[in-house]
């Protein structure tokens, strides 16, 4: 397995906090909703903003854009610092890089919020490949995420393809896809969930997604 794709949110960094605040903001600020409750906010990290917007609040289809815009005008501007990177995630992409594996980032978050992310965690070049969802709503779906990467990528085998990820919303989307998803629990999602949306293989630490990795080469 030389092509690695990860998932950046619950998979490479912690960014609960900035989602959640930036959540909170956009729903009072835009919506008049009070949420003091962060925690109940969680179920924003992974899945498009739009999709949870509309699932978890009802907001009307006319309001989904301005409520992601104003999600976006918090977090751009703070709430994308407010995340660090999981124990052992730098180590092991130095080491994936120094191996020769080809790694690529895939991410529902919009692209520039990615490579600014990775830029800032000193990550960014470990990666050969960024990519991330469009600013508008063409390319937010994880599997459109991933087939826009297999672009850039060149791939013509998919099954030498792998992606990494925390939550259902990962699994379902390289199934969708045509490539497994190897998932971790130190994320957003739980193993049984992953398990059941058709990860082939789940893990507690990046070290053992790493070992894995290697012996399946």
């Amino acid at each position: 397995m030389k092509k690695v794709l990860f998932d950046l949110d619950g998979t490479l960094i912690n960014s609960q906090e900035g989602i959640t605040k930036g959540v909170q903001y956009a729903l009072k600020e835009y919506l008049g909703i009070d949420e003091p409750d962060l925690d109940s906010l969680l179920c924003f990290i992974g899945p498009p903003l739009a999709l949870m917007f509309a699932q978890k609040y009802h907001v009307p289809a006319e309001k989904i854009e301005p409520t992601v815009a104003k999600y976006r005008e918090y977090y751009d501007s703070v709430g994308m610092k407010q995340c660090e990177l999981y124990p052992g995630v730098k180590e092991t992409l130095r080491r994936m890089h120094e191996k020769g594996y080809v790694i690529g980032l895939a991410s529902s978050k919009p692209e520039w919020n990615c490579e600014q992310i990775l830029e800032n965690q000193g990550v960014a070049c470990y990666f050969d490949y960024i990519v991330g969802a469009s600013k508008g709503p063409e390319r937010r779906e994880k599997v459109l995420v991933l087939e826009e990467a297999f672009r850039r990528m060149d791939v013509k085998d998919r099954s030498e393809v792998v992606l990494i990820g925390d939550t259902k919303y990962d699994a379902i989307g390289a199934q969708k896809a045509g490539i497994d998803c190897i998932g971790v629990t130190f994320g957003f999602g739980t193993r049984e969930e992953l398990l059941e949306a058709g990860a082939v293989a789940v893990f507690d630490t990046i070290e053992e997604v790493e070992a894995y990795l290697d012996g399946i080469e």
